[in-house]
């Protein structure tokens, strides 16, 4: 089968080819995940919000997620005023943008604004299929892909056999009648936290995994992404698992066919360099290698420190100082 390209851009193409690795999604600047972000925009400081935007850029994001989902913000206006605001700083429109809402005025308000090709995050067949052709017409006139959530009429997808499901029902609706182009789906087969204690949550990932494989085998050209802080949602506070729990899911993964994903990637630990030890009681998590894994993370987190990693601070030293010095130290 010849292979199709996904293009994506912002003022710079953003093309994802069969050899591409994986794609970052920045996630900061979204008011449901960052309450940083989130008081910069109810306290109308755009300046500073643009800044974020730009750390993003440069921590790694090759894509930036956008979200304005707060019940006290005017979601319109104000993707609108940050779209605009971003499209003059040429080092962050270079990007693609992912217009992030659960309501459609809010998504068609990005696609109205955003310059080159976007990602519209998300659509489904929550409310049916007619509702789900509708927009998917309209963001297919806009020229944007599109994220297609695993939720049907019965609810989200928290099974494999649910997750391969909804996706195949989506994507034969989207490329048979609607006449989308495949590489431009882009599936999340719905990322739900592992380690909670409860049983039927401890193939959660491994859930994903298989729904990944069997996406990428079978929905030619499509693409998986998903929201990877889902997955480490029980260890709220301790910054050291998640980070390490984020890049154990992202390689295991990215092994299965995910292509993209949002996290914030100024806070990606590389796989390789988690302590060993740490990295055997996550994955004995995400794989569900043991019955006691959950019981065993839990204790193991009290012991790992949630603050700045040794040596990272020292490392990072040089971005503080003045232009001049900053060159010779880095």
């Amino acid at each position: 089968m010849k292979p199709r390209y996904t293009k994506l851009s912002g003022l710079e193409p953003l093309i994802i080819t069969p050899e591409t690795n994986f794609v970052n999604v920045g996630e900061r600047t979204n008011v449901t995940g960052s309450r940083k972000f989130l008081r910069l925009i109810q306290d109308e400081n755009y300046e500073a919000a643009v800044e974020v935007a730009r750390e993003q850029v440069d921590g790694g994001a090759q894509i930036l997620d956008v979200n304005f989902d707060e019940g006290m913000i005017d979601g319109v206006a104000a993707m609108t005023r940050f779209l605009n605001l971003i499209a003059a700083e040429p080092d962050i429109a270079r990007i693609p943008i992912m217009i992030d809402s659960s309501k459609w005025e809010i998504l068609e308000a990005g696609l109205k604004v955003v310059q080159g090709k976007a990602v519209v995050n998300s659509i489904s067949l929550k409310e049916g299929e007619e509702n789900f052709m509708a927009q998917a017409r309209k963001i297919k006139r806009y020229g944007a892909a599109v994220i297609v959530m695993a939720f049907d009429e019965n609810g989200q997808a928290d099974t494999y056999e649910r997750r391969i499901e909804i996706c195949e029902r989506c994507y034969r609706i989207l490329v048979d009648k609607v006449h989308f182009n495949p590489e431009d789906i882009i599936f999340d087969p719905n990322i739900f936290p592992v380690a909670t204690g409860m049983e039927e949550h401890k193939t959660n990932a491994l859930d994903f995994f298989r729904a990944t494989k069997w996406i990428r085998e079978n929905l030619h050209h499509a693409h998986v992404s998903g929201g990877v802080s889902n997955v480490s949602f029980s260890f709220r506070g301790n910054d050291r698992v998640r980070e390490a729990m984020h890049s154990a899911f992202l390689y295991h993964a990215i092994k299965h066919g995910m292509s993209m994903g949002i996290v914030n990637p100024t806070m990606l630990e590389v796989y390789d360099d988690i302590p060993k030890d740490l990295l055997e009681h996550v994955e004995d998590v995400l794989l569900n290698r043991r019955d006691d894994a959950t019981e065993r993370l839990l204790d193991f987190a009290e012991s790992v420190k949630s603050d700045v990693r040794e040596g990272v601070v020292a490392k990072n030293e040089w971005r503080e100082l003045p232009l001049q010095n900053a060159s010779h130290t880095a």
